[in-house]
């Protein structure tokens, strides 16, 4: 209790909400220009490199930057965020927060929330796909059609393959985007609703280093997937605008209803909220993004040189988010 005391007291110094809306102002602008960079960096490099003998690979060695970036987002930024604001001592005091260590549980079910959608929607991804061939090929039957379906079936299976593929990356992006989306609505509200002048100054710097790397491991999985330009576009924005209109929320939810960031329940909804972007991150770093690589990428597994930059751009991914949480 008495930590509590102390934590009020030093709020109260650095509490001055003229000076904390001035810097909430500054941060619109810059993290927007800052995500933008960052989300657009890895679809610009895979549009220079497409067409080259290196294209593939290049790609690759991005997305593998990517995956790095996003698990350490989830298991070093969002994940502790969580825990802290639910084992807050103005949270932890009360039931049934201090009987449970609910952040874990709820990290737990946004993982497995991850799994089922990632499930049904690669199911009917699948069924959607191959329910008109296998209908063509019915409908042809035997004879001299069949023989012909035969022939070309190793070039039709594998452009079918690589369309279903494809696909799935496409699902796994825009699933991310979720995730991410949600994360950075969380940081941008609970920035949003701070009056702490010491918490949110070099709060603006780190979040938009933070947003600048989170960026680049969202745009690694965009220019993998290969939307259309329109697609691209809008995803890349929609990822530029969240946390900006996360600020602007929390500002006006200080304004209704005069909580702030140190408010108990504000603190609980950060804590559930970060703890269910959490799990989806994790999943989808871990399931969907490396373990499909290092264990389903056939041009990684035939070359051990390739996996090998691979391993060293997931490791400098994974510590250059890590770096950001001294500040952030």
């Amino acid at each position: 209790m008495a930590g509590c005391v102390m934590d009020l007291a030093q709020a109260t110094v650095c509490r001055n909400s003229t000076a904390a809306a001035h810097l909430k102002v500054i941060s619109l602008l810059t993290i927007f220009v800052t995500s933008m960079t960052g989300v657009s960096l890895p679809i610009v490099l895979a549009r220079y490199f497409q067409g080259k003998s290196t294209y593939e690979m290049a790609i690759l060695v991005i997305k593998c930057f990517a995956a790095g970036v996003i698990l350490a987002t989830s298991l070093v930024h969002v994940l502790p965020d969580a825990f802290e604001a639910l084992s807050d001592c103005q949270v932890a005091s009360r039931h049934p927060w201090k009987d449970f260590p609910f952040a874990g549980l709820v990290t737990l079910g946004g993982v497995l929330m991850a799994l089922l959608v990632d499930s049904v929607a690669s199911s009917h991804v699948e069924h959607v796909h191959y329910e008109p061939v296998e209908r063509e090929e019915k409908e042809i039957g035997g004879g001299s059609w069949s023989m012909e379906v035969v022939g070309g079936g190793h070039g039709g299976e594998a452009e079918r393959v690589e369309e279903l593929m494809k696909l799935k990356q496409r699902l796994v992006s825009q699933v991310l985007e979720i995730g991410i989306i949600f994360h950075s609505v969380i940081i941008g509200v609970t920035m949003g609703m701070s009056q702490n002048v010491c918490t949110i100054r070099p709060l603006v710097a780190a979040l938009s280093f933070h947003q600048i790397f989170e960026g680049l491991g969202l745009g690694g999985c965009i220019a993998q997937a290969g939307f259309s330009f329109g697609t691209t576009t809008y995803m890349c924005f929609m990822f530029s605008v969240t946390t900006p209109m996360g600020i602007i929320l929390g500002m006006i939810l200080f304004s209704m209803t005069g909580y702030d960031d140190s408010n108990p329940n504000a603190l609980i909804m950060e804590g559930l909220l970060g703890s269910v972007s959490s799990g989806i991150l994790i999943y989808m770093a871990l399931v969907d993004l490396i373990a499909v690589d290092f264990f389903h990428n056939k041009l990684m597994n035939s070359n051990l040189w390739l996996k090998k930059v691979s391993f060293v751009a997931l490791t400098l991914g994974s510590a250059a988010m890590s770096v950001l949480a001294l500040w952030a």
